[in-house]
């Protein structure tokens, strides 16, 4: 649905501020964004950017900005008003937490089929049923977010929206999902890396991304995407007893989803996993600026970073490639499968969390643990 008595000099003039802020907050749907947020919404997005917010947590709610906007113009036929209204929040948790039972029975439980058709014919929805609790939860949270940083107060902690919310969830019971159905360990790191043989760029490129974004702790899409040169630093060769001295490398983090960016987090490389990444450097010809690139039909290397979800693309590519089930692995599956590959190897877990960075033991164990209890005392008492 095309918002409403929208000039395209105003278009144009919100694609020209987006990207003012593309290079903190990259925007691969910059054109579409133009169309769908208001000039307050840019305005919003401008501040949040000046206050240095991280870049995930600017991508997170722009992506939720941007959803919102849309399904608003679906569902009512207008922009968002700010603050929204009670009413407008119950009928988001309406349209996104219904029961497919009762909805077979009733067309008018749920979302509406002309909503759900305008959301998927833009690519804001692409499974079917009902919305995850927590994405529902997230979206709102972010509402309220931007709803105070417009220095207003909404009705988000209504007690009307919370016992919707509720019952929704306890109406549709979800079974918990890993991010990534299969820890990608060791064994299945060996089979995705056994297709990156060959000396074609992508090759190159995708084996160290692999081996870098494991060997690094699990690093996170958006930390292997957003990886620059000037993050690297070459460290004294590691000697060895049995054998000749390991190239090693320090990865500079700096602002991550857990850290300030005040702090200097540093986690190492040594190894394969260097040389992997010396040998996509050499051949890509990068000497500053982003680690990762895209590759052109003809062989060219961008000069703009890889885009976060093309790590997970790669990954499910590979395993395609190496006949698994595609289906099974997300790029989070590098960073739960390297705790669960500590824990198999015996490395103690503090050990662990030092190279993955993780904050919480208690997060970190749940990966490590499940490889732990499998094959432990508790299981074979008999």
């Amino acid at each position: 649905m095309a918002k409403a008595k929208t000039s395209l000099t105003a278009v144009e003039r919100r694609a020209e501020e987006l990207d003012t802020i593309a290079s903190v907050l990259p925007l691969e749907r910059r054109d579409e964004l133009a169309e769908l947020l208001t000039d307050q919404d840019i305005e919003t997005l401008r501040h949040l950017v000046n206050t240095g917010m991280g870049a995930n947590t600017l991508r997170a709610l722009t992506s939720d900005l941007a959803y919102l906007e849309a399904w608003g113009l679906a569902a009512t036929g207008k922009s968002l008003p700010w603050p929204a209204p009670e009413a407008l929040l119950l009928k988001f948790v309406a349209h996104h937490l219904w029961d497919p039972e009762k909805r077979a029975a009733d067309p008018d439980h749920g979302m509406p089929d002309e909503v759900d058709d305008n959301l998927r014919g833009q690519g804001f929805l692409k499974s079917t049923g009902p919305h995850a609790p927590d994405t529902v939860r997230r979206r709102l949270a972010s509402w309220s977010t931007l709803t105070k940083w417009r220095g207003l107060d909404g009705a988000f902690a209504s007690p009307a929206l919370k016992s919707a919310i509720r019952l929704a969830v306890r109406a549709v019971p979800r079974q918990r999902r890993r991010k990534s159905a299969k820890a990608v360990t060791g064994d299945i790191l060996a089979k995705l890396l056994a297709t990156c043989t060959s000396d074609k760029l992508r090759d190159v490129r995708d084996k160290a991304i692999l081996m870098v974004a494991f060997a690094s702790g699990g690093r996170r899409r958006s930390e292997i995407a957003g990886l620059r040169v000037e993050q690297l630093t070459v460290e004294a060769p590691i000697e060895m007893p049995d054998g000749p001295p390991l190239p090693s490398l320090a990865i500079h983090l700096g602002r991550t989803k857990t850290t300030s960016g005040e702090q200097d987090d540093v986690v190492y490389l040594a190894g394969r996993p260097v040389e992997a990444l010396n040998a996509w450097l050499a051949a890509a010809q990068i000497d500053k600026g982003c680690v990762f690139r895209g590759i052109g039909r003809w062989g060219t290397v961008s000069k703009r970073a890889i885009d976060p979800q093309s790590i997970n693309a790669i990954l499910k590519l590979r395993a395609e490639m190496a006949g698994l089930d595609s289906g099974e692995f997300s790029a989070h599956g590098l960073r739960s499968g390297y705790l669960t590959e500590a824990a198999n190897r015996g490395i103690p877990l503090p050990e662990a969390m030092e190279q993955s960075r993780h904050r919480s033991v208690q997060q970190a164990s749940s990966y490590y643990n499940n490889a732990t209890r499998r094959s432990g005392r508790a299981v074979r008492i008999l």
